[in-house]
C-alpha cells in the first residue's frame, strides 16, 4: 500500500463540534458537524494550533466511542469536527474539546473516494491489531477530498533507552 508511514504522536486536544450518531449511516449527522465548525471557525482561530504559515495546524475529524474512552465504534459513535489545540486549552462556549492521548500511528494518506477502500483493509488486516479509535486528519485545510487516516497500533510513546558508554 502506497501513502504510509508510522508516526509517534504525543497527546494533543481537538477543539471542534462534536456529535452521535449511527455507525451505520455517520454521513447523515457528521456532514452537519462540518458545517457548524466551518461556519462558526472564527470563534476558535485565535486558540487553535497554526502551521507557520498561519493555517491551522491540524483539521481533525476525530472519533470517540460512546463513552468517550478512546475505543472503536459499535453501533453508536462520536465525531468531532475540528481543529488541534494545546491541551490546556478552553473550549469556547458552543464548542467541546476531547483530549487525544499518546500514541503510535498508522497512518494511510488517502482521497475521500479511497476512504471506504483503506479503511476496510487495515481494519481487515489480521496482522494489524487497532488498538483505540480511528481519526481523520485534514492536511491541507480547505480540500476535504486529501486525508489522512490515523490508525491507532500502540498506547503511548515509545521509550527509547540511552545508550550508556562503550
Amino acid at each position: 500500500m502506497e501513502n504510509v508511514k508510522y508516526l509517534c504522536k504525543d497527546t494533543f486536544a481537538v477543539i471542534g463540534k462534536a456529535g452521535q450518531g449511527a455507525a451505520d449511516n455517520s454521513q447523515t449527522w457528521i456532514l452537519p458537524l462540518w458545517e457548524d465548525a466551518n461556519s462558526n471557525f472564527s470563534e476558535i482561530a485565535d486558540i487553535i494550533r497554526k502551521s507557520g504559515n498561519g493555517a491551522p495546524f491540524g483539521v481533525w475529524g476525530a472519533m470517540n466511542d460512546e463513552d468517550e474512552s478512546n475505543k472503536r465504534w459499535g453501533k453508536i459513535g462520536k465525531y468531532m469536527a475540528g481543529c488541534e489545540a494545546d491541551i490546556d486549552v478552553q473550549p469556547p462556549v458552543g464548542w467541546s474539546k476531547w483530549v487525544i492521548p499518546a500514541q503510535t500511528y498508522l497512518v494511510v494518506r488517502c482521497t475521500s473516494s479511497e476512504y471506504a477502500e483503506i479503511f476496510g483493509k487495515i481494519t481487515s488486516d489480521p496482522n494489524i491489531e487497532i488498538v483505540a479509535t480511528v481519526h481523520e486528519r485534514y492536511p491541507e485545510p480547505g480540500n476535504p477530498d486529501i486525508m489522512e487516516l490515523y490508525f491507532p497500533i500502540a498506547e503511548g510513546m515509545p521509550s527509547v533507552k540511552p545508550v550508556v558508554g562503550r
